[in-house]
C-alpha cells in the first residue's frame, strides 16, 4: 500500500524513529538547561529508571510522518527530521525555563551550516541564500532587541531567540526566515494580549518568545511559502491585499 507514492512501511519506520527521538528529545530537555552533555552512558539508565513522556514521542513522530508525507524520501526530510526535535528542546526548554541553552542553539546552527554547505554542493545559489538567510533572521531580531532596549530601558527580547532565528536563518532562507520572524511576531502579540484580559499576565512580566518561533518555524516547514506570504500580507495590509495562489 502506497500513501504519495510511499510506501506505508516507511510511514511506520519513521514513525518508529520518531518515537526514539523523542524519548531522546525528553532526555535533552532535562539536561541542556544544565549545560550537561547529552550523548553519554547515564542516558540508558535514564531509560531503564524513569516513566516515558509519551506526548513528547507521540507529537515528534506525527512530525516525523508529516514531513515524510511532504518532502518524501531525500536530504530534505533528513534536514528537518533532525531540526524538528531540537526545535521541539527548545520550546519546551523556553517555555518551562525561560531559556533557550547555548548548546541547543549552537547545534542548529552547526547542522544548518552543514546542510547549507551540502545543499549549496550543488547549486551556490542555495548556499547564498540560505547564509543570507542567517543574516536576514539574526539581523531582524538583533534590531528589535538593541531598539527595545532603548525605548523600554530593558532587554526588549533574549539574546538566545536572536540566536535560534540567525540559525533557523540557514535551513529557510531569507525570504521564509522573514515569513517566519512575522507569524512569530503575530503569535507572539495575540498571545500576548489575551494573557492581558484574562488577567493572567501583569504588563511587565516576561513571555518566552522561543514557543513563538518554533511553532512559525513549524508552519513554514508543513506550509506553502506563497500561501504564507499570501497570508501575512492580507493580514498586514487589512485586507487589502490580492494575488492568485495555486
Amino acid at each position: 500500500m502506497y500513501i504519495n507514492n510511499i510506501n506505508i512501511l516507511y510511514y511506520l519506520f519513521i514513525g518508529i524513529i520518531g518515537l526514539v527521538v523523542g524519548r531522546f528529545a525528553e532526555w535533552c530537555i532535562i539536561r541542556l538547561p544544565d549545560y550537561k552533555k547529552v550523548f553519554v552512558r547515564d542516558f540508558f539508565s535514564y531509560i531503564k529508571s524513569s516513566s516515558p513522556k509519551y506526548l513528547y514521542m507521540i507529537i515528534i513522530a506525527i512530525l516525523y510522518i508529516g514531513i515524510l508525507y511532504l518532502y518524501g524520501v531525500g536530504i530534505g526530510t533528513l534536514e528537518y527530521m533532525i531540526l524538528i526535535p531540537m526545535l521541539f528542546c527548545v520550546f519546551v526548554i523556553d517555555y518551562k525555563q525561560r531559556i533557550i541553552p547555548n548548546r541547543l542553539n549552537l547545534s542548529i546552527f552547526e547542522v544548518g551550516l552543514v546542510f547549507t554547505f551540502i545543499q549549496g554542493a550543488s547549486n551556490v545559489n542555495i548556499a547564498i541564500d540560505r547564509l543570507l538567510g542567517m543574516i536576514v533572521g539574526g539581523g531582524i531580531f538583533l534590531f528589535i532587541t538593541f531598539v527595545g532596549s532603548l525605548i523600554t530601558g530593558k532587554e526588549a527580547m533574549g539574546f538566545g531567540d536572536v540566536k535560534l532565528m540567525g540559525s533557523l536563518g540557514l535551513f529557510f532562507g531569507w525570504r521564509t526566515v522573514i515569513i517566519v520572524s512575522l507569524i512569530s511576531f503575530l503569535l507572539g502579540a495575540i498571545i500576548g494580549i489575551i494573557y492581558m484580559i484574562i488577567k493572567k499576565k501583569k504588563k511587565d512580566e516576561y513571555i518566552p518568545f522561543g514557543p513563538f518561533i518554533v511553532i512559525s518555524a513549524l508552519i513554514a516547514i508543513f506550509a506553502p511559502f506563497d500561501l504564507l506570504l499570501y497570508i501575512v500580507l492580507k493580514i498586514f495590509t487589512l485586507g487589502t491585499y490580492n494575488m492568485n495562489i495555486a
